[in-house]
């Protein structure tokens, strides 16, 4: 099997030390709840017995939302074994791209961005983030915030001063993703710092079902990157898919409008009733730019739906590329409801 069931969560202590510093300058530590999951312990959030809803997250990992179960079933994928010598390349759960997300290209080289002054810089694709050790800044039995600052490792290839907040917080229904960024230089003459940042949750979902999985989405254009680096010209999409389309593989849904995603899962035997995944990004505190359609092959047990603020190539060509000055903050923000299909009609 490809799901991994609660016997693979072992040795939980729900008050175990864990080895992060809570906020910017304080010695204390927070006494975070943890769990132990292939040979790791991780933080955990919440508590999935008598129906409720857990997270694991690895901070350590480039902040990764490894697993979460809502009322004894898990929402996203994770592989087992999974290699944790590169969590980076681990495909499952829920890694977040900064501060670019895709493939960036100067001159046809991929891996490299000019800023505004004309320098070059290397980058990976997708950032730095899902690479990079976060600190805890808060957490509660229902809430956590994870801290990314710059460092001398991440400023040849982004020259900014900045804080990369990622926060989970359990709904009764689901789940709320928020992402807060801070250009944290001071004064005017600091140039606007560029970014666009992402999602990519690895949705549970085995191969066998996708043609019988439904995606609705709101008005939007289709579209995706060219070996250049650059974007094709946009198509209109269409508001229901299967997700065995073709059309839907490595493709940006440019949105047009607001409205919610709602995956519809038929029921199989780790969710006997079925799922709707609904992805409410039309209530965040800033738009979101796209949504991503991907999985790796067609054997793959899962389906990526991915919120961008921006399209790969942005600092480039513009297309969602977000501008923050010196010393302000925006955010982002969406909400995950999980209904049973048979209920939720």
């Amino acid at each position: 099997m490809v799901f991994l069931p609660a016997k693979h969560i072992d040795n939980l202590d729900r008050s175990t030390r864990f080895p992060y510093q809570q906020g910017t300058a304080s010695a204390a530590m927070l006494d975070l709840p943890t769990a132990r999951f292939q040979e790791h312990t991780l933080v955990r959030i919440g508590d999935d017995h008598a129906g409720g809803s857990m997270l694991l997250l690895a901070p350590e990992a480039g902040g990764r939302l490894v697993r979460w179960r809502h009322h004894g079933e898990d929402i996203l994928y994770w592989p087992n074994p999974a290699d944790w010598s590169n969590p980076a390349k681990i495909r499952g759960g829920n890694p977040v791209l900064f501060p670019f997300i895709g493939r960036h290209f100067v001159d046809g080289e991929p891996g490299r961005w000019r800023d505004a002054g004309g320098q070059v810089h290397a980058l990976p694709q997708h950032g730095f983030a899902r690479d990079l050790p976060f600190e805890v800044e808060s957490a509660d039995r229902a809430h956590i915030v994870l801290l990314l600052r710059d460092g001398p490792q991440t400023r040849a290839g982004y020259p900014f001063a900045f804080e990369f907040r990622v926060s989970y917080r359990l709904l009764e229904d689901g789940l709320e993703a928020t992402f807060s960024i801070t250009h944290a230089a001071e004064g005017d003459t600091h140039a606007p710092m560029p970014f666009y940042a992402g999602h990519h949750f690895y949705f549970a979902l085995p191969c066998v079902l996708r043609h019988a999985t439904t995606l609705q989405m709101p008005p939007s254009r289709l579209s995706r990157q060219l070996a250049d680096g650059s974007l094709d010209t946009p198509q209109p999409g269409h508001t229901l898919y299967t997700l065995d389309t073709p059309a839907l593989q490595d493709r940006y849904h440019l949105l047009d409008g607001a409205g919610a995603i709602v995956l519809d899962i038929p029921p199989h035997p780790d969710a006997p009733l079925g799922r709707r995944i609904r992805i409410e990004i039309d209530g965040a505190l800033m738009p979101w730019h796209a949504i991503t359609t991907w999985t790796e092959s067609e054997t793959s047990d899962f389906y990526c739906i991915e919120p961008w603020m921006g399209l790969p190539n942005a600092v480039h060509h513009g297309e969602g590329l977000h501008l923050l000055a010196p010393g302000d903050t925006r955010h982002a923000t969406c909400r995950l409801r999980i209904a049973r299909q048979s209920a939720s009609g």
